[in-house]
This record gives C-alpha cells, structure tokens and sequence, in this order.
C-alpha cells in the first residue's frame, strides 16, 4: 500500500497496472506487426502501439467492459495509424523538393518486407480496403470485430474488403 493514499485508488491503479501488463505481453507484437502494414514503417508503428497501451492504462477506470479491452486497443491502434497517415500526407504536401539522396537506415530495414509482391499491392490499396483486409486476414477478425475498428458499418466492411481483393487480385496479376 502507499502511504496516505486511499486503498481504492491503489487496488484500481493495480488493476490497471496488471491488466494492461498482461495485454501487453499478449498481445504487443501482433499489434506492432498491424500497425506495421497500415503505416509501412516498423518504428512508427512500434509508437502507436505503445501509444495506445499509455492511452488505455490512462483510461482503464472509464472502460465500460475491461472484456473488450483488447478490441479498445485495435481500434486505438487503428485510429493512431489513421492520424500518423493524416500527418505524413500534410507533411509531404508542404515539404520543400529535395535532391535524390542515398535511401535511409529505415528503408534498409524495411526492404526485405518492402520486396514482398503482397506488400506492395496492399500499398497501392486505398486506405480502408488496406484496413478492412489487413484486419480480416491478417488480424484474423470478424466483420463485427472489424467494423468495431474501423468505426464503420458491417456493410461497409464487406464493401471495402470486397473491393479491395478484387483490386489485390488485379494488381497481383499484373506482377506475375
């Protein structure tokens, strides 16, 4: 116990402790790895997951059903990617031409996963056809699990997942 604090807030501070603690050993890496392919960048995609970890331990006494909080952390992560993406355009958009330099440490890195033709073609998907397919065959989720997510509907999410393989399947063809 801590001194001079009253034992209802330590036993929820616990709580909160032990429960993100437990998600985040469970579920840590999955959640890097989507983040990854929605964001296209392992370093960024490590920020939004941690990120969305701080959040909920943040928010941990305000969360209605802790059973849902690992589809709290999806959409969380989902959302973040969304704002990192909304950045990165605003960025590009205002950044002054450059000359062609040598590509950096980060692409490197990506490059084994950057060759991959699935990658690639998931790349050239828009947004939300990327975010409904990554989650239904990456992520393994429901069309509701999905659309919880993505704060769409389930009709949506069978329209961009629709979509979006029948683009991957266009684009893949072109490659092979």
């Amino acid at each position: 116990m801590v001194a001079g604090a009253p034992a209802a807030t330590v036993s929820v501070r616990w709580d909160a402790d032990q429960a993100v603690t437990q998600l985040y050993s469970a579920h840590y890496r999955p959640l890097v790895r989507l983040a990854a392919l929605l964001v296209r960048d392992v370093a960024t995609a490590e920020e939004v997951v941690q990120d969305a970890f701080v959040a909920m331990h943040g928010a941990w006494r305000r969360l209605r059903d802790p059973n849902k909080a690992l589809s709290y952390l999806r959409q969380s992560v989902v959302n973040k990617a969304r704002s990192v993406l909304r950045h990165r355009a605003v960025v590009e958009k205002h950044a002054p031409k450059a000359l062609p330099d040598a590509p950096s440490a980060e692409h490197g890195a990506l490059g084994e996963l950057e060759r991959a033709d699935v990658v690639n073609a998931l790349r050239a998907l828009p947004t939300r056809q990327r975010e409904a397919i990554v989650l239904r065959y990456y992520g393994d989720l429901s069309e509701a699990q999905i659309a919880d997510a993505m704060g769409i509907s389930r009709g949506a999410v069978k329209s961009h997942t629709a979509r979006g393989i029948s683009t991957l399947r266009k684009l893949l063809e072109q490659t092979t």
